[in-house]
């Protein structure tokens, strides 16, 4: 933790739960603050707190773990009609008004969280500054496709493995775990080992699966959950703000999974970077770290 960053934490009630959040910087310190919306659904804020470091441009940055994992709330017990964009919506409203923060801010969506900051921005928020979509699909089927036609890339061997363990259901032997990161190391995180903040957000998964498996599914390119038909890109001309995509040249979210955006969100700016995957905070770091803290400057007033 850079010890330039003053950081506090605390917790926000949201009907019945309470969502974790941590400030990196001053909330009172003029530019208006970034709220981060991490990936899964349900992986935490861990793996994105890279992103802290646009609070030593003098902004303030906003983490939380959203309902169901990290150190929210956790809820395991309820099924797929309580996970819904709806509710992580509404969620995000709630942190926002409890941080008082309405009369501006930006949000960073990353994977899901891009999904999610998208779902988020066709609703017009009051106070909304500008929008950042990092490495996210415009639509789940998309997504599957393109995912499918990464794996079909692996390995042989592995490409069975992942094949027999789904067809038997036995997607949590510890073969189809192995087979699944080959399929990880491409393209959700080219820095291996993975650093200790995105191993803490995958450890976290495991410790508390509900959100992801319900929503998603076993892994990334096996979606069955509830949001395998997900679609936005007809509202996205409903966001109104400015916009900042990202990906990374071997993204898993490949450039026909995020060119609706491109084409739905007027004046949307596409920054793909060539060395990364779908991590570019972490592949990328201080590249990135440069285009988003330029892209939230230019759009402060």
């Amino acid at each position: 933790m850079s010890p330039e960053i003053a950081q506090r934490e605390g917790r926000a009630a949201f009907r019945d739960y309470e969502t974790w959040y941590r400030i990196s910087g001053d909330l009172e310190g003029g530019k208006a603050p970034v709220v981060i919306l991490h990936g899964g659904p349900g992986v935490a804020h861990n793996y994105v707190d890279a992103y802290k470091l646009l609070a030593l441009r003098g902004r303030a940055v906003i983490h939380y773990d959203q309902l169901g994992c990290g150190n929210s709330t956790l809820l395991p017990e309820k099924g797929a009609d309580f996970w819904t964009p709806r509710l992580f919506i509404d969620e995000l409203e709630n942190l926002v008004d409890h941080l008082r923060i309405r009369s501006g801010f930006h949000v960073l969506g990353q994977s899901w969280g891009g999904m999610l900051g998208a779902e988020y921005g066709v609703t017009q928020p009051r106070g909304l500054k500008s929008l950042t979509i990092a490495n996210s699909p415009a639509s789940m089927k998309l997504w599957v496709e393109e995912a499918n036609r990464l794996r079909a890339d692996l390995p042989a061997d592995v490409q069975e493995t992942l094949t027999r363990h789904e067809k038997a259901g036995t997607t949590d032997h510890e073969d189809y775990q192995k087979a699944t990161m080959v399929f990880y190391e491409r393209h959700v995180c080219r820095v291996v080992p993975f650093p200790k903040e995105v191993a803490e957000s995958f450890a976290q998964v495991v410790r508390n699966p509900t959100v992801y498996n319900v929503m998603n599914g076993p892994n990334e390119f096996h979606v069955i959950g509830t949001l395998k038909s997900w679609s936005i890109i007809d509202r996205l001309p409903d966001i109104a703000v400015p916009t900042l995509l990202i990906s990374g040249r071997h993204d898993e979210a490949t450039p026909v999974t995020v060119q609706p955006y491109k084409d739905g969100i007027k004046g949307a700016r596409w920054e793909i970077f060539e060395h990364s995957s779908h991590l570019p905070h972490v592949e990328e770091q201080e590249k990135c770290m440069g285009v988003v803290g330029d892209f939230l400057d230019q759009h402060d007033n």
